[in-house]
């Protein structure tokens, strides 16, 4: 007989059923699809081959550089903040207070060492408070070995709380010593939390043991960092907080980033505008410095190349502006000559106009809201964004994008945690990329990518929260969570709570981090006349390039859709680098083929399936 060609279409389809997907793929995991056909996609290494862990969860990573060409990283987590430059990794994680009335009680045989700040510490469990120029020897501990930085294990009061020290104590002892206590900016979740009903609202909403009504609710959203850069300062933002300005010049390597004088204190998002130089404050305060005034759906902006001055006057370029249609900002991104504001329903455009009004507004769509703050990206003018529910596009016109795995995808979202949705940008090969949390997850497990040139989709599980496209460095860099993960830190911290960011260089090698990169990649089935035969499967062709190490095979059977799936008496079938031809003897109504890497350096492009196959009955 002679061979039979099954050519596949691109991309993943998961809105049909296997059966109706005939001609396509229905499931792959680390694959991509590059001039119509399917690959591996690239593996990592550890950021300049560091093996530097940071404190929690990162919500944003974002590179760029000095006035004299020297490169730098920011990366913003649930906990820290952090700049990577010359090769090492600093905190630069804003400091909200410093004092020095405070003072110490320990207990003899133990590590417990409670700090009292006169006066109100201000401080929440889990936050990271530096202590220096310690006297006393308190509880008998040498004064310069508490000279460090701790995380908060418990509050005991508003004006005590309590850490771990360094070593034991050898005697029982109250309010002795003395020191300063530096503490960092409270820290942020790393989950979101939406609940209602019993202990939840006001003090008296309701009787005892029954649930609260709705109007009794907490919500709180984890902490989400933005950056964007004014000259070679960076903008650090946080959902819900004041804009921080850092610069490598005016502060220094290692200095803590401030808090900009003269800007609102509470933000949903901000970027600085091009090239006119504004920094725009989306969802923000209608009183600057009021956060009681704060509105979600207020745009202010800041007067031109003057971050610091946001009140308008008659001789400056500052201004705000309410939008309708909506309940709260989402974010914002430059594109096409404009600024897009994503607000929970619709988009709007904001256009610098000169004076007297600085900025022109206009909404560009309804219906097509952002689901959280980093899940947007602009491609060469043209806007790509996911909605709680789809995917859309703005390319001169509102519109969704037709997607064939999006059941796939919004059938198993957590909304609750849906903030933490990442979109990246991988310009190496036309892709952008959601991150997101499943169903069942609190933090972020499987991607969907979409190739922009070749109209194709892509899922998998591969997990970052954040990302930064080529640019400042020749590969994307990605950032991992490890919720579990307890490694000694860049700086060391007593009583460290487990939770680690890592970050990876992208698209280097085939392996993540020189383990196998395991990826697979099934086809629909396939059949002849309609299915209404059996057909005997004689032998396939291999059909590979770049192949390196074995790939495993399996040949899927099915007498009808709905029956269950076997596979060849003969499965798995190992191909090398030289396989010409695999005997395989297998019969079914419908075959599909499975292709499986496991490898140290494996690597392959999948090309066209050659078969031989003839009509022949069930025995």
């Amino acid at each position: 007989m002679p061979l039979v060609r099954v050519a596949f279409k691109p991309g993943i389809d998961k809105q049909n059923t296997e059966y109706g997907a005939e001609g396509g793929y229905t499931d792959a995991d680390m694959v991509r699809f590059r001039y119509g056909l399917p690959e591996k996609i690239g593996g990592w290494e550890r950021f300049a081959e560091l093996d530097a862990f940071l404190v929690g969860m990162a919500s944003d990573a974002f590179s760029w550089t000095s006035l004299s060409g020297v490169p730098f990283l920011a990366v913003g987590t649930n906990k820290k903040l952090y700049v990577f430059t010359g090769g090492a990794w600093y905190d630069i994680t804003p400091i909200r207070n410093v004092s020095s009335a405070i003072t110490f009680a320990t207990v003899a045989g133990t590590k417990d060492l409670a700090v009292t700040q006169a006066g109100g510490h201000g401080a929440n469990l889990g936050d990271f408070v530096t202590l220096s120029s310690v006297s006393g020897d308190p509880g008998g501990i040498s004064s310069a070995v508490l000279n460090a930085e701790y995380e908060i294990q418990e509050i005991l009061s508003g004006t005590t709380y309590r850490i771990v020290s360094p070593i034991d104590a050898s005697s029982t002892q109250s309010g002795v010593g003395g020191g300063t206590a530096t503490y960092q900016i409270n820290i942020g979740s790393d989950v979101s939390y939406f609940d209602f009903g019993y202990g939840i609202g006001g003090y008296g909403l309701s009787t005892w043991g029954t649930p609260r009504p709705a109007v009794g609710t907490l919500a709180l959203a984890s902490r989400i960092w933005q950056f964007d850069n004014f000259g070679e300062n960076l903008i650090c933002q946080i959902n819900n907080g004041p804009v921080y300005q850092w610069g490598p010049t005016s502060q220094g390597v290692g200095t803590p980033a401030q808090a900009i004088a003269g800007a609102p204190t509470k933000n949903n998002f901000s970027l600085v505008s091009t090239p006119d130089r504004h920094l725009v404050c989306l969802g923000t305060e209608g009183t600057i410095g009021d956060p009681n005034s704060f509105d979600p759906m207020f745009v202010r902006f800041s007067n031109q190349e003057d971050v610091n001055t946001f009140v308008e006057a008659a001789t400056n370029t500052a201004g705000g502006q309410r939008l309708s249609d909506g309940n709260k900002i989402i974010s914002g991104i430059r594109s096409r000559g404009q600024i897009l504001i994503f607000t929970d329903n619709s988009l709007h455009g904001m256009q610098y106009v000169g004076p007297p009004f600085t900025f022109g507004f206009q909404q560009l769509g309804t219906n097509c809201g952002l689901i959280g703050p980093h899940a947007a990206v602009d491609v060469n003018g043209i806007a790509i964004w996911m909605g709680p529910e789809d995917f859309f596009i703005f390319d001169g016109t509102t519109k969704k994008l037709p997607c064939t795995v999006q059941d796939f995808v919004f059938k198993d979202l957590n909304l609750v945690q849906s903030q933490k949705v990442f979109a990246g940008l991988n310009a190496l090969f036309n892709e952008v990329t959601w991150w997101y949390p499943t169903a069942q997850s609190e933090y972020i497990d499987r991607y969907v990518s979409y190739n922009y040139v070749e109209n194709t989709w892509q899922i998998g599980t591969m997990a970052r929260t954040a990302w930064q496209d080529v640019g400042v460095y020749n590969r994307p860099l990605g950032v991992e969570f490890q919720p579990t993960g307890d490694e000694p830190t860049i700086t060391p911290i007593q009583g460290l709570t487990a939770g680690r960011a890592v970050v990876y260089t992208q698209e280097t090698g085939v392996n993540a981090v020189g383990t196998p990169l395991t990826a697979y990649l099934k086809s629909g089935y396939f059949d002849i006349g309609d299915g209404e035969e059996v057909m005997l499967m004689k032998r396939f062709i291999p059909d590979f390039k770049r192949q390196v190490g074995d790939l495993t095979v399996n040949l899927l059977l099915h007498y009808y859709p709905q029956s269950d799936e076997s596979v060849g008496s003969l499965d798995p079938y190992v191909i090398t680098p030289d396989t010409p031809k695999v005997d395989t003897r297998v019969r079914g109504r419908q075959i599909a083929i499975l292709i499986t890497s496991n490898a140290v350096n494996a690597d392959w492009r999948f090309g066209t399936l050659r078969i031989e196959i003839q009509p022949d009955g069930r025995r």
